[in-house]
């Protein structure tokens, strides 16, 4: 299994960027698809999680201007940000919650920087 993030990039405050993240592989089911995030210095924290059968949860900081979205025929899953400020800048790391043949449990793709400048 493989998860392959891209989309992110330089920008200005205010500004937009999308990101996706692609699951590839042997894959049973795809249970949860989203975002993390990991600031220089701070901790890797929640941005918005998708359950694919259910609903999405943000981070209080992204609330309102930060979309999750889910194609389930390209298991992508998407992230919209918008409004974004320098506190939004960090490398983002998609993670999946599947099942294949031999497991079911989280796998983490590579991390995208984005860095917005003021």
């Amino acid at each position: 299994v493989q998860l392959q993030a891209s989309g992110g990039g330089l920008v200005q405050a205010g500004g937009s960027l999308r990101l996706s993240c692609t699951a590839s592989g042997v894959i049973y089911r795809i249970n949860k698809m989203g975002w993390f995030r990991q600031a220089p210095g701070k901790q890797r924290e929640l941005v918005s999680l998708l359950d694919i059968n259910g609903s999405a949860r943000y981070a209080d900081s992204v609330q309102g201007r930060f979309t999750i979205s889910y194609d389930n025929y390209k298991k992508t899953v998407f992230l919209q940000m918008n409004d974004l400020n320098p506190e939004d800048t960090a490398v983002y790391y998609c993670l999946s919650n599947l099942a294949t043949p031999l497991f079911e449990r989280d796998y983490w793709g590579q991390g995208t920087q984005v860095t917005v400048s003021s």
